[in-house]
């Protein structure tokens, strides 16, 4: 199948989708005088689950905005930048989509502003969001809306022809990689899902004293991450490239994610046959991505993107976030199924969905990933004794 993570979001705002939420759960935000330019940055690869959204949004409220500017950084580098322009007195970002690592970061710098003062102008969200999601939306801490949610991970995905028998716990796993040197592969955690989902899923696997706490409650962790350091080449500085050394063969096993695991393989970037496992004993480490707002940027702009996210968050926006099982499944909001989704998300889903996910999400522990402050401590902690090791 011949399919981009882009190339149905465009045409999929026109479809027509049953069940709308009803409008009192929406607000209404203050209109411009004249149309605005939003300028958004994605560091969670979060476009190719809404930029379909915003265009719908900007083609069908022309008269709210003109146009929607995209640009993308990896999320380490954004805080940075932002808090530069901040220092400057000259924001040029109006709106950040990341996932909880730059949220994290900017929440502990100060960078968001903070949407308590808004609640009025946005969704009621306890009662729109999923409820996991909703409790995703409370690691915002009030400086970002949920927008895009799943399960995650950790799991481990693997080229069946090359691992006959796959890891099944933790302790396996890291036996494997004793016995099959530079096979295994897991990015950076502060700049990949899959890292950090691993990163703080091992807590729960080893039975860590206090797997909220990555200072003091995770010493098998760190244990087991320097162990597994030993067998491991790098670390990339992205999640791209972990899948793309699988599909070309240079890896056996890889971290991955429910969403990792889909997309690449409709992409063709790893071949179809790939297979997932589960480790015994595992909780899955939700995931999501928020919409903040740098502090600096006009109030005129903020009550437009208000009215955004008013508009993102309903059902019929939402289905675009099947996508092509990027971040399967995607919706943040509640009671938006497949169905709902554009053809092309159906038919990817159809193709290279696994149906053991529903029985996996169903039967193990789902737990939120760890507050901002306890995620930046937990990404200092693995750059210095895990990362630092490989240069």
């Amino acid at each position: 199948m011949n399919i981009t993570r882009r190339t149905f979001v465009s045409t999929a705002a026109g479809v027509a989708v049953a069940g709308m939420l009803p409008n009192r759960l929406f607000a209404q935000a203050k209109k411009p005088v004249s149309p605005v330019t939003i300028t958004i940055a994605d560091v969670a690869g979060n476009l190719a689950l809404t930029q379909g959204m915003f265009e719908a949004y900007a083609a069908e409220k022309a008269d709210w905005v003109s146009s929607f500017a995209f640009t993308k950084a990896p999320a380490p580098e954004l805080p940075g930048k932002i808090k530069a322009q901040q220092a400057a007195g000259k924001v040029d970002i109006d709106l950040v989509l990341t996932g909880t690592d730059a949220l994290s970061a900017g929440v502990d710098q100060g960078l968001w502003i903070d949407l308590g003062a808004h609640k009025s102008e946005l969704p009621n969200l306890e009662s729109i969001l999923q409820p996991q999601a909703f409790k995703m939306q409370g690691l915002a801490k009030d400086q970002g809306v949920v927008v895009t949610y799943y399960p995650s991970g950790p799991l481990i995905e693997y080229m069946p022809d090359k691992v006959a028998t796959p890891p099944k716990t933790a302790q396996e796993l890291l036996d494997w990689t004793k016995q099959n040197k530079n096979k295994f592969l897991y990015a950076r955690p502060a700049n990949s899902g899959p890292g950090r989902t691993l990163l703080m899923g091992l807590p729960y696997l080893l039975g860590d004293s206090d797997p909220r706490d990555p200072a003091k409650g995770w010493s098998k962790t760190w244990e087991y991450l320097a162990a597994l350091g030993e067998n491991i080449e790098y670390y990339p500085t992205g999640t791209a490239v972990v899948f793309k050394e699988l599909g070309e063969g240079t890896r056996d096993i890889v971290a991955t994610t429910t969403g990792w695991d889909i997309n690449p393989r409709a992409l063709g970037i790893v071949p179809a046959e790939a297979k997932v496992q589960k480790l015994d004993g595992f909780h899955w480490v939700t995931d999501a991505h928020y919409a903040v707002i740098p502090k600096g940027v006009s109030d005129e702009k903020v009550a437009v993107l208000m009215d955004v996210l008013n508009y993102i968050l309903q059902p019929k926006q939402q289905a675009i976030a099947y996508d092509a099982g990027y971040f399967y499944p995607g919706p943040a909001v509640k009671d938006v199924t497949i169905d709902m989704a554009p053809q092309e998300s159906q038919d990817v889903i159809k193709e290279f969905g696994r149906p053991e996910y529903a029985d996996w999400i169903a039967n193990n522990p789902l737990e939120t990933p760890l507050e901002p402050k306890q995620l930046v401590e937990a990404f200092r902690i693995w750059d210095e004794k895990i990362g630092a090791k490989k240069g």
